[in-house]
């Protein structure tokens, strides 16, 4: 399996499959729709595998050599995927319990990985039509809805209060603790991937998440975030690893604007 080289040509081609996963997303959205429980609680619809379809099978013809790991084709031995170097992380569609309430607040993330770690992401959000991608050495980048591609960087804001952005939908007394101890913030509730899009853009400050994600939730907006400035780090410090173990659920993390704060931040759990 030889490395891909992430080239502006890849990138319109994931663009194209990202849109075309967002639109059968969309045309299940619009309609009365019925919805599964999976066997870990997690709600599963008809458009998590339509746009699961579609997005494996055109990775699939665009780099055949590259493994594909999906939310919804996850149960790949950990002694196959563990030599794989590098490979293709999707959620077909995070936030579907935003995409069931109908508040619009879903999206489509794929990244790549390599060597435990991503190293490209894009995160689609089907209805606001704006695609959010991050590439190491190039940067952050959000394509609005008008087609206009803008480069995106963290805030520098040190100052009281903090903008701490958390999720919608899964609540944590860590995080009420936390919020006890900073005092002085501005929270800002928004559900699934975009939480680190906010960070990336600069219109958040922190994103603290004490409660339990699976790797492809946060592969694409790690990398987003990580390649506009942003800092992600485990509760002691550490960088997150990807295929690491036979397992997919993270360690809690803070994502932080300023690698500078740290420190401070994780005193004050």
């Amino acid at each position: 399996m030889g490395d891909i080289q992430i080239k502006s040509e890849l990138i319109e081609q994931l663009i194209k499959i990202s849109k075309e996963a967002g639109k059968a997303i969309l045309k299940i959205y619009n309609t009365n729709f019925d919805y599964q429980i999976k066997k870990d609680l997690s709600p599963l619809t008809k458009a998590d595998t339509s746009s699961h379809n579609i997005i494996c099978e055109r990775l699939k013809l665009l780099t055949p050599d590259i493994p594909i790991l999906s939310e919804e084709d996850s149960d790949i031995p950990f002694n196959i995927r563990s030599s794989w170097k590098e490979y293709w992380l999707i959620d077909p569609l995070d936030g579907t319990k935003e995409f069931i309430k109908h508040n619009g607040e879903f999206t489509v993330n794929i990244a790549l990985i390599k060597n435990n770690r991503p190293i490209f992401g894009m995160i689609y959000v089907p209805v606001k039509d704006q695609i959010y991608w991050g590439l190491e050495n190039h940067g952050s980048y959000l394509i609005d809805e008008e087609s206009t591609q803008i480069k995106l960087r963290v805030s520098k804001n040190e100052d009281l209060p903090i903008r701490i952005a958390c999720s919608r939908s899964h609540p944590s007394k860590q995080l009420t603790t936390f919020l006890n101890n900073i005092k002085n913030y501005e929270l800002i509730t928004v559900g699934s991937s975009l939480k680190f899009c906010l960070i990336a853009k600069g219109e958040a400050d922190l994103y603290p998440r004490f409660g339990p994600t699976s790797e492809w939730d946060t592969a694409a907006g790690e990398a987003i975030a990580r390649f506009a400035g942003a800092t992600i780090v485990n509760l002691r410090n550490q960088s997150l690893y990807y295929n690491s173990n036979s397992g997919f659920i993270n360690p809690h993390f803070i994502t932080v604007n300023n690698e500078a704060n740290i420190e401070k931040i994780l005193s004050m759990l």
